[in-house]
């Protein structure tokens, strides 16, 4: 038997995340930064695109991805005005510029993880823009790694506020629903909480387990597979409860 036969799931999943880490880093170079500096400097004048480039540049190419999207939502903020909301809302009259069909189009919009970072880093105090900031940007790109500090802060109005997401017509923006709260995201956070009580997440799950769109779908799957490896039974129990008269998408899920 070849060798790579005897790996595990997880170890192949290992090979493949940094695969697809790597990949992704070499495309956001520091051409990225530039392009946002440009899409800034169109809505606010004052932007200093030069010196914000520049600072970017110092040790850029020794960071992984993430690290690098953090790296330009940090910087940015030297180069905004101090208050958050007017910040932010430079920051998304800013993804105007862009053209449109950048919008939602699958590698192309890690183009957009800065911003998202720059909400998370910056807008924790600012939960009502926050939100909606991050409903805006996640039909750019997915919102799911900034979501997350903002659920464990406030999980009550936030738990709220995605399942009314739940029901929106964007897909993209139900699929935050289910991808945002996956207690075990690749990349992002733990939420601790949720991997000791599922229920939370269960709930909103069950909004969209007939969900039209495959892509809302795989999410809802993938966070019931995350709940497993923590709360098998509870797993069990949902799977078999959705079986039961169950369509075919929905069977596709369990």
């Amino acid at each position: 038997m070849a060798w790579w036969l005897l790996w595990d799931g997880r170890a192949w999943f290992g090979v493949k995340e940094f695969w697809v880490a790597a990949t992704l880093k070499s495309q956001f170079g520091l051409d990225i930064a530039k392009q946002i500096a440009q899409h800034i400097s169109a809505v606010w004048g004052e932007f200093d695109a030069r010196a914000f480039c520049a600072e970017v540049a110092q040790g850029y190419e020794e960071l992984a991805l993430m690290p690098r999207a953090r790296r330009v939502a940090e910087v940015l903020a030297h180069y905004l005005p101090a208050a958050y909301p007017e910040a932010l809302a430079i920051v998304l009259a800013s993804i105007q510029v862009a053209k449109p069909e950048a919008k939602a189009q699958g590698m192309t919009g890690f183009f957009y993880l800065p911003h998202t970072c720059f909400v998370a880093q910056h807008g924790l105090a600012h939960f009502a823009e926050s939100m909606q900031a991050q409903y805006i940007l996640t039909q750019y790109f997915s919102a799911e790694f900034s979501i997350r500090p903002f659920i464990v802060r406030y999980p009550e109005p936030a738990l709220a506020l995605l399942a009314k997401w739940a029901s929106d017509e964007n897909e993209h923006v139900r699929r935050l629903v289910s991808e945002g709260t996956r207690p075990r995201l690749p990349w992002g956070s733990r939420l601790a909480a949720f991997q000791r009580d599922p229920r939370p997440v269960l709930a909103l799950l069950e909004r969209l387990k007939d969900d039209p769109a495959l892509y809302v779908r795989r999410s809802v799957a993938n966070n019931l597979n995350d709940i497993g490896k923590d709360n098998p039974q509870a797993l069990y129990a949902t799977a078999s409860a959705w079986l039961r008269g169950a369509s075919a998408e929905r069977a596709w899920i369990v």
